[in-house]
């Protein structure tokens, strides 16, 4: 059955863009039936016209949960099965998280657990890093801890910034969220706790994307 996908964005959209192509192209068995953001410009929202899209301004509300009450509604009326947050900005609460907790899943720009949060790209240069990454993980309450599904790795060259690491890094991510998403519709992934099962069996660490844009066995 092809699986029913929400994404949630503040930005351009490139990974939304991405899953957009491989679904195009066959490679993945989904589709989007709802994107959603913080930010009512944000030109993710035009990349999918037909499906449902929603759109508010935190500051239009009366506090943060209200917001989130709101959000959550929108995104459940779309009847998604999994609910990616694609270059979403903003932390989620954990009223979000709760209802949709275990199909709910974040791409992030480093090899987690290094570098939750911001300016990943600085922080692993400043800290003499020879290689950088990025990994999907399953959403949690506390800031990009949730287990890890997989993650894809690059080398740190000789005079990287970091803009050249991000650019150098965001192919690799795309490629990543996609190949994540193909074992989620495929029904392979399941949270339980702080731990991700595959086929009904733990993940004993993160799956590793190859050259080939494939988790290793």
């Amino acid at each position: 059955m092809t699986a029913r996908i929400a994404v949630l964005a503040s930005g351009r959209g490139s990974n939304l863009q991405a899953i957009l192509r491989a679904i195009e192209a066959g490679t993945l068995d989904a589709e989007i039936v709802g994107v959603f953001s913080d930010r009512p410009a944000a030109p993710a929202l035009q990349l999918v016209p037909a499906v449902a899209r929603w759109s508010a301004k935190p500051s239009g509300f009366p506090d943060r949960s209200a917001y989130e009450a709101a959000l959550a509604d929108a995104v459940a009326a779309s009847r998604p099965d999994w609910v990616v947050c694609a270059g979403y900005m903003r932390i989620l609460g954990e009223g979000f998280i709760a209802r949709f907790r275990g199909r709910l899943l974040n791409i992030h720009p480093s090899l987690l657990p290094k570098y939750r949060g911001l300016h990943t790209h600085a922080r692993a240069l400043e800290a003499g890093d020879t290689e950088h990454g990025a990994s999907v993980h399953f959403v949690v309450p506390e800031l990009d801890a949730g287990a890890v599904i997989g993650q894809v790795r690059i080398p740190i060259t000789a005079g990287d910034t970091p803009e050249s690491l991000a650019a150098r890094l965001l192919p690799r991510e795309h490629a990543l969220l996609v190949a994540a998403l193909r074992l989620a519709a495929a029904g392979e992934l399941a949270e339980q706790g702080d731990t991700v099962f595959r086929h009904g069996q733990p993940l004993l660490n993160p799956l590793s994307l190859d050259s080939a844009d494939r988790f290793d066995p």
